[in-house]
């Protein structure tokens, strides 16, 4: 009997594969007990700015080779570039199978536009990144090539790149403030251009909230992260619901077992887009 519930759309975001902070397992526990039509992946996914670290246990190597196997199966991944894994916009607008790379998406939902970004363009200047978002892409694009562009320069400097989860996390008092700001300017820009939802990752805390205003309407909701409050997105029957790990049992589907008995080569092996023709075992005349 399968037990995986179908969802039509699942969004994750902030997971910092590589990190030690990642909670792979429950990830994958929970990407386990799921049949998604569409995974959309809301950045930050795989943390490139700590590749230095050499730090990627078989677990998060198992994240990886999951979603893949979901898109082998017919699930479309639409993985949407954050800051740490910036390095991935290199590649933006490219597919491979069911996979596909872009900076921001806009979907269609029963009769309702949904509009997903990450959200580390606001990083820089909150109030600067308003007026410059509202030049449609071509803002957004900019907003994008200026905080690489920030980061690149603190990089140089040795400083430590600039991340607004870890600014909202170092200051307790400076959080509600942040926080305010982002679903307030985000919220502005899709009631704007008529969005009527608004879905981001970035900031690490998950929330579904209407906002009203004398132009219009909008729903904004935040996916989350896989660093402390392991949330997720899901949409289904016409309507969002934010997914909590902490409150769901999921014990059928939990694979530390799985995990354990598969080796590190295989692993790797299992997540190489391209794969080696297969010989053919001729029989000896």
């Amino acid at each position: 009997m399968d037990l995986k519930r179908k969802v039509e759309i699942a969004v994750i975001s902030d997971v910092h594969l590589g990190t030690f902070g990642c909670h792979a397992k429950q990830l994958l526990t929970y990407l386990n007990s799921i049949e998604p039509k569409k995974l959309i992946l809301n950045g930050d996914i795989v943390d490139i700015w700590q590749f230095k670290k050499r730090y990627f246990p078989k677990s998060h190597l198992s994240v990886i080779k999951k979603i893949m196997d979901l898109a082998a199966n017919g699930t479309e991944v639409v993985y949407i570039t954050g800051n740490h894994d910036e390095m991935l916009r290199k590649f933006t607008d490219a597919t491979i199978g069911n996979i596909s790379i872009v900076n921001k998406l806009v979907l269609e939902l029963d009769g309702k536009r949904a509009w997903f970004f990450h959200g580390d363009v606001f990083d820089i200047s909150i109030q600067n990144a308003k007026w410059l978002a509202k030049l449609g892409g071509w803002g957004y694009d900019i907003l994008i090539l200026l905080n690489r562009f920030v980061n690149w320069c603190l990089d140089k400097l040795g400083k430590e790149r600039y991340s607004l989860s870890k600014k909202i996390k170092n200051s307790v008092k400076g959080a509600v403030k942040y926080i305010n700001d982002f679903e307030k300017v985000a919220t502005e820009l899709a009631i704007e251009n008529r969005y009527d939802y608004v879905i981001c990752g970035h900031i690490h805390q998950p929330k579904m909230l209407k906002r009203e205003n004398k132009f219009g309407k909008t729903t904004y909701l935040n996916s989350g992260d896989w660093v402390e409050n392991f949330t997720a997105l899901e949409y289904q029957f016409k309507r969002w619901k934010i997914y909590n790990y902490n409150k769901d049992k999921l014990a059928p589907f939990f694979t530390d077992e799985d995990i354990k008995e598969m080796e590190l080569k295989d692993l790797i092996a299992a997540i190489t887009i391209v794969e080696p023709p297969k010989k053919e075992n001729k029989k000896s005349s």
